[in-house]
């Protein structure tokens, strides 16, 4: 039997370089068709419209005065925004370098030039409970269910919470508005 060249037909009478196409051809098609079905599958797991209007908001700081806090619903989380005194702040600042079980300074925590302003998660980090300010050791929150104490920086300084109350994404749009994730 010789050998066959380049192009040339088999015994059978069929071209290997046409019959390469073919189910190279015919394997793309079928990835094609797959992913066309797969598709509107996959699409209809990404969140709906209604919860990405939900992802982001915006708050008027002129409602909150001087030491008050206001709670907001936030991705079906509390959220506290607080204006912190000048005593709170200085407080939180002298104790950046006390004995902390999550180590974070208070400028790290605050936007810069905007410290008198705390946005937190409002959900205790053990079991999500929503702590209330003024309980604790330190003057800020306190978990009355378990007795996690923070700080006025929202930092973790006794009882079984493993970390820092949580700052979420935020920016301020303006000296009055500010948009919180």
């Amino acid at each position: 039997m010789a050998d066959t060249a380049v192009g040339a037909k088999t015994e059978s009478g069929s071209d290997p370089s046409r019959r390469d196409f073919i189910y190279i051809a015919a394997i793309t098609a079928a990835a094609g068709g797959a992913a066309a079905l797969a598709w509107p599958f996959i699409d209809q797991m990404n969140p709906s419209a209604d919860t990405l209007a939900l992802a982001s908001t915006e708050f008027d700081l002129t409602k909150v005065a001087d030491g008050q806090q206001v709670t907001l619903k936030w991705r079906g989380k509390p959220l506290f925004v607080r204006n912190r005194t000048s005593a709170e702040i200085q407080k939180a600042v002298a104790d950046d370098g006390a004995s902390m079980k999550d180590p974070q300074k208070d400028a790290d925590r605050v936007k810069p030039g905007k410290a008198q302003w705390l946005v937190l998660i409002g959900s205790c980090t053990h079991l999500g409970c929503v702590p209330t300010f003024g309980g604790g050791d330190y003057g800020g929150w306190f978990c009355p269910c378990h007795g996690s104490h923070y700080d006025t920086s929202g930092r973790i300084r006794k009882g079984p919470a493993p970390l820092n109350l949580a700052v979420p994404e935020y920016e301020f749009l303006s000296d009055t508005k500010v948009k919180i994730g």
